[in-house]
């Protein structure tokens, strides 16, 4: 049967992006044009949900959510993995008219309510079967997909929502679509506040730079909290027309991984590198060969890449890898290297800017020459306004609409951006953003330690793991298993140190401040 004319095609001209214009109308082309095509596949048996089905969901739950005593540009969370439920209330909140700030299920439930509490959300959706006690009415939400690929939706919306909001929504208006956190702790975490006009020009940035279409499919690798796994994931792939497949359970799996792609019959996916170099690990047992799916290439982003292992990578998967850069402010890409045939593949490039500007400047705001090095800062429409209840870290970021990434880079004379570290002192644990200071507060509150400094330790698979050394108090006795134990009931898993230390003393600076490069040259390596 041949494909109908769908939300993005290829003509004589070339490829034509989809027509986005924003979260709350995604689905309405391809809807119109293929609405018995799969959108995603759900559930560990890989039931098939149509457009049409999708659609029909979301619009339940926009119902359901106009009866409640939410307003339109109210914020409400939303809790939940990569299930179908995470992507119907998803859909039906911004046709609701509301802004959807997405929450990682797995943050400890202070966290959660502290996120929840600083941007004034009204009310949380539930897409996750974990209940979690939060500050606000959460109203559970489950979706069963028939065979048929349809679906029935039954959302407890019973509890009343608040009467006011309190917190940083109240900057919010109808324009906004989405509010993403960026990394920190629940009261430094920036909120980024993203319009549909932002959510848009990200969407068709992400499929002009792959011509995606109708004829794609991918599997969610990436957690749709996150701007990598919402926008290029599954955001582009509605809009072009694709199909999504969702892993059992929301999460990737690197054992059912190239099950699910062959599932899918994938064209494409897209992870950062520590999946990456997980999946290359695990190649010579599990990679399929003949039988893996028709892939036209695989795409790395949150974190640097190391060139050996895209080379490996590119070699086992017989496609180009490609690496593109972006981050929250930026409603996700920024860069990207080209598919074949569009361009150069650059050893160590992130690529070229897709739908913004990139310029590199020096530390008193020159540009700098082609080749130096300096901050990297992004303007176009993707670029966020700034950050909700944040004036100052709005004011140093967001300049004359342009962005400070905070990252060093060097542009060449193709306009290609190679990154080349950072400014601040963030971790970067497999794409997962991690503050040391926060690290640092848990541990200096664990009975028994009296100093805490937190540093990151190189790794072949995640890029960096954290590391931690503590000064225990004198008199005490305190083992690092009992620190661990202390963590890991307060800390995200991604944020607890791989190991712990405990040492007699730290090193300051002469101000009286921690010396992080003391700390990271004694005990990193």
């Amino acid at each position: 049967m041949a494909v109908p004319a769908a939300a993005s095609v290829r003509d004589a001209d070339g490829y034509r992006p989809p027509t986005v214009t924003g979260l709350a109308g995604l689905l309405d082309r391809p809807v119109r044009e293929l609405p018995y095509a799969r959108a995603l596949v759900v559930t560990g048996d890989r039931v098939r949900l149509s457009y049409g089905g999708l659609h029909a969901a979301a619009d339940v739950v926009a119902a359901r959510l106009r009866d409640s005593s939410l307003r339109r540009g109210d914020a409400v969370g939303l809790v939940g993995a990569n299930t179908a439920e995470f992507v119907v209330a998803l859909l039906g909140a911004a046709r609701a008219g509301l802004v959807v700030a997405p929450l990682d299920p797995a943050l400890p439930a202070t966290q959660l309510a502290a996120r929840i509490e600083a941007l004034g959300a009204r009310a949380a959706v539930l897409a996750s079967a974990t209940a979690v006690d939060l500050p606000v009415p959460a109203w559970p939400l489950r979706v069963s997909v028939t065979r048929a690929g349809t679906a029935s939706v039954a959302l407890e919306s019973g509890a009343p929502a608040p009467p006011e909001a309190r917190g940083a929504a109240s900057e919010l208006t109808e324009q906004d679509a989405l509010v993403l956190f960026t990394a920190g702790t629940s009261d430094r975490a920036k909120m980024v506040p993203l319009t549909h006009a932002n959510v848009a020009a990200s969407v068709r940035a992400v499929c002009a730079t792959y011509e995606l279409g109708p004829q794609d499919a991918t599997v969610a690798v990436m957690p749709f909290f996150h701007g990598h796994g919402l926008i290029a994931a599954l955001l582009a792939s509605l809009a072009s027309g694709g199909c999504v497949l969702l892993p059992e359970r929301g999460r990737f799996s690197a054992g059912t991984f190239w099950d699910d792609m062959r599932a899918a019959g994938a064209t494409w996916f897209t992870a950062a590198p520590a999946i990456h170099e997980i999946l290359l690990d695990r190649s010579e047992r599990e990679y399929p060969g003949p039988q893996a799916p028709p892939l036209k290439f695989v795409r790395s982003s949150s974190a640097p890449l190391n060139t050996a292992t895209q080379r490996a990578l590119e070699r086992t998967f017989g496609v180009p890898l490609l690496s593109a850069y972006g981050m929250t402010e930026s409603s996700h890409q920024a860069t990207s290297e080209p598919l074949s045939g569009r361009g150069l593949l650059k050893q160590g490039s992130v690529g070229r800017p897709t739908g913004v500007e990139v310029r590199v400047l020096d530390r008193s705001g020159r540009a700098c020459a082609t080749g130096e090095e300096g901050e990297v800062w992004v303007h176009g429409p993707s670029v966020a306004r700034g950050y909700l209840g944040d004036r100052a870290g709005t004011s140093y970021t967001f300049v004359d609409g342009w962005l400070r990434t905070g990252d060093l880079g060097v542009l060449d004379e193709d306009g290609y951006l190679s990154l080349t570290g950072r400014i601040n002192n963030i971790i970067n644990r497999g794409g997962e953003k991690i503050s040391p200071e926060h690290v640092e507060d848990i541990l200096a509150g664990c009975p028994g330690v009296a100093e805490a400094a937190v540093f990151a330790v190189p790794d072949a698979v995640y890029g960096q793991r954290v590391g931690a050394v503590v000064v225990v108090r004198a008199g005490e006795s305190v083992r690092a298993a009992e620190i661990l134990r202390y963590c890991r009931d307060r800390l995200a898993g991604f944020e607890v140190p791989d190991r712990v230390e405990v040492v007699a003393s730290l090193p300051y600076t002469a101000k009286g401040a921690l010396d992080r490069k003391a700390v990271q040259a004694r005990y990193a390596p």
